[in-house]
């Protein structure tokens, strides 16, 4: 890991003084070029070379963990949430909290590039929540581009804040609207929802964006892709122009670069981005002649033991429901998660998968974000993803906490 560098740069916020910090890797565009806008105004459809999908694991090594430059302790936060945070178990702060925390606590913009699974939840969460114990004027708005993403922060807030009275209300599409209505009736500091669903709720004046001075983009290249920049821009717009705006993405592209200079002031450009995909992940193709093999063969590779708990990602919502249904007709333990589900039956089943009470979750690329789920010994692309960096996001379910994962693509 790099020292911290700190430079100016033109290319991110309002103005020439942007500050930028690093802790190592470096910035680039995606492999493959720039993709076509699709119809939603995202950016799909890359040409991706098969050998792109082939990388052997590296062996594992005694690593030298990162040498944070502050504990949790050495941060400006109230003592009960440091309380808090001991008792979740954290103990040395991730390099993007080590980073983030800081700036994040005075009060400054930041865009934070980091690979998925480095614990950016937290660093904004925990600045944030010190923010809310300080002045209960303060509110608070996150958003993300996924339900199960919502979901997950939510069930992070609740557990930082412990007994604190701080309340927060999740707003995400496929749940009854009427519930988040009347929850957003009560006292609340926190507000964590998609795109879609906050629109809706502001267009029917039950949420105001103008009170919130604080806003949280969440994995905000995939909200990009996914063609959720104009509820973006509507949502900001009605936002007060002096806020505090928090910007965190996995990739930076040229319109990723755009909304930075669109929405944050002379923000604090921190980077802690590796690389493209884990070293820890065992990458390989699975070639079939003809797309009608490839049920057989994941029924036979589904059968062996080391096939413990299998992530499979296709891309539509009708190809991952029949694919599930197959399976569990062979006997597999097996669920699907996709946008036609209600949000509880998406809960639901990955509540399973993550207690190991199925073996098997297929899923389209809603799962391929942000998303902890412990103990994936194989990620398998039934079908092709759409751009390389949906593809590394979703290969990035396996190989976590140091542990080996398998990814495996089917390729005609």
């Amino acid at each position: 890991m790099s020292t911290r560098s700190f430079s100016r740069s033109s290319s991110f916020g309002k103005s020439s003084s942007t500050r930028r910090r690093s802790t190592g890797g470096r910035i680039s565009r995606p492999a493959g070029g720039r993709p076509s806008p699709n119809r939603r105004g995202g950016f799909r459809d890359q040409k991706i070379h098969p050998s792109m999908f082939v990388c052997k694991a590296e062996p594992m090594v005694e690593t030298k963990p990162y040498e944070s430059k502050n504990s949790f302790a050495d941060f400006e936060i109230s003592d009960i949430l440091k309380q808090n945070i001991i008792q979740k178990g954290y103990i040395t702060p991730t390099p993007i909290q080590d980073e983030a925390i800081p700036v994040v606590l005075e009060g400054l913009d930041v865009v934070g590039i980091a690979n998925t699974g480095t614990g950016k939840t937290a660093a904004f969460l925990l600045p944030l929540l010190h923010k809310v114990i300080m002045n209960k004027n303060e509110n608070v708005l996150i958003i993300v581009p996924t339900r199960e993403l919502a979901t997950q922060i939510h069930q992070e807030l609740v557990e930082f804040r412990g007994s604190l009275k701080i309340f927060s209300v999740c707003c995400v599409g496929g749940a009854y609207i009427g519930r988040q209505i009347s929850d957003l009736a009560h006292p609340h500091n926190f507000v964590i929802g998609t795109p879609g669903r906050l629109k809706d709720l502001i267009e029917r004046r039950k949420l105001n964006p103008a009170r919130f001075n604080t806003i949280v983009l969440d994995e905000a290249d995939r909200m990009l892709d996914m063609g959720f920049v104009t509820d973006m821009r509507y949502i900001m717009g009605l936002m007060p122009q002096k806020r505090q705006t928090l910007f965190f993405s996995a990739t930076v592209n040229r319109e990723v670069n755009d909304l930075i200079y669109e929405f944050l002031n002379q923000p604090v450009m921190i980077s802690v981005k590796t690389g493209n995909t884990s070293k820890n992940i065992d990458q390989d193709v699975i070639r079939v002649s003809h797309p009608a093999e490839k049920v057989s063969i994941l029924h036979k590779m589904l059968s062996q033991p080391e096939f413990s708990k299998v992530l499979i990602f296709g891309r539509t919502k009708f190809g991952v429901e029949k694919l599930s249904n197959l399976l569990a007709q062979n006997g597999f333990k097996v669920d699907a998660i996709h946008g036609n589900k209600t949000q509880n039956k998406r809960q639901q089943a990955l509540n399973a998968f993550k207690q190991n009470k199925t073996q098997i979750l297929v899923a389209t690329d809603v799962a391929a974000r942000g998303l902890d789920i412990p103990n994936v010994s194989h990620v398998i692309n039934f079908d092709l993803p759409a751009t390389y960096d949906d593809y590394v996001h979703r290969i990035g379910r396996t190989g976590r906490a140091d542990k080996t994962g398998v990814a495996l693509t089917f390729v005609d």
